[in-house]
């Protein structure tokens, strides 16, 4: 193994990545070393290289849907050995004794640290990552097909456990996430309207490819009242247009970790014991409940795959609505 990697690193707000050669990491104590095989591109990643999530470490390597084969573990590591393939995802660790670590909400930690945030993530030939933080991943995905579970299947996960009971849900953005979590909503048998960016006909003929009942533009009027709604697009002015199509008693869920300012709205959207909540990142119970379900359904992840040199080309494509389901790097 060579002492330097190529790594597409962030230097600047709202500059493009550059592609350097830099130290390959060495685990610590409780750490694994990956050789990445594949690094999922998310909406977070286009937040943290925009500026809309203030507090990156600079200089960075983005990247928090990691898939690799592990080269070393630190001092200390158990259950993993050189060759197993992992899954890292966006929580990279937390402090493991506050009152949300005690109860199993390490996903609301203040001192919570994140891949490709706060900790180098997957843009790059190799990573790190907190041995008690990664996942072994099921069999019969390839590298490039897994990538997309570990956030965009993750978080639309826990956001779905929120509206697991609603007989019909509406997905807003039809992203990574929403591609993924249309087909577990269908599995359990309930109808999925999708609502995409104005007129995009292609991601609403995808929409219904994968099993949506109905899709328009996030603005149309579904053919009836849905029993909940969760939004992945990171546009305030939707939050009140959710609640104005679910039925009294309804919950809508913001999935995304950046959301423009949400307009004023009248009450009277909200009355009727109607709910608007969030969910933040991830837990170590959604993988070991969400992997092996996507397995079991199966999940089908649509990929457009990238070298490691064009992450910011797929940035782009990403940022412009250019995508089907999800990126993926390839170093």
């Amino acid at each position: 193994m060579s002492d330097s990697m190529r790594a597409m690193v962030f230097r600047a707000t709202g500059q493009p990545l550059v592609a350097e050669s830099i130290p390959v990491p060495r685990p610590g104590a409780g750490e694994i070393l990956l050789r990445v095989t594949a690094c999922g591109i998310c909406r977070t990643d286009l937040h943290v290289v925009d500026g809309d999530l203030t507090e990156p470490r600079v200089p960075l390597v983005p990247g928090h849907q990691i898939v690799g084969t592990v080269r070393e573990v630190g001092a200390g590591v158990t259950g993993f050995a050189p060759g197993d393939r992992l899954g890292v995802p966006w929580l990279g660790g937390s402090c493991g004794h506050c009152h949300f670590c005690d109860n199993g909400q390490e996903n609301l930690c203040d001192d919570a640290l994140y891949t490709g945030y706060q900790v180098d993530g997957g843009f790059a030939e190799y990573a790190v990552a907190r041995a008690d933080y990664c996942f072994p991943l099921p069999e019969g995905y390839s590298d490039i097909q897994a990538a997309p579970l570990l956030c965009a299947g993750l978080i639309g996960y826990r956001a779905w456990r929120l509206l697991e009971h609603a007989g019909c849900i509406g997905l807003y953005g039809f992203g990574a996430a929403a591609h993924i979590l249309v087909q577990v909503a269908r599995h359990r048998g309930q109808d999925v309207y999708a609502f995409t960016r104005e007129g995009d006909a292609s991601a609403q003929a995808f929409a219904r490819q994968l099993g949506a009942v109905w899709a328009g533009s996030s603005g149309d009027a579904p053919p009836t009242q849905m029993d909940g709604a969760i939004i992945f697009a990171p546009s305030g002015e939707l939050v009140p247009e959710a609640l104005s199509r679910v039925r009294k008693g309804g919950r809508v869920v913001c999935a995304g970790i950046h959301m423009s300012q949400i307009p004023a709205f009248s009450y009277d959207l909200l009355w009727g014991e109607r709910e608007l909540c969030s969910v933040a990142n991830l837990t170590r119970r959604d993988g070991e409940e969400f992997l092996p379900l996507a397995a079991a359904i199966p999940v089908a992840t649509v990929v457009s795959e990238y070298p490691l040199e064009q992450a910011n080309e797929a940035l782009a494509d990403l940022r412009e609505g250019r995508l089907e389901g999800a990126a993926v790097l390839v170093p």
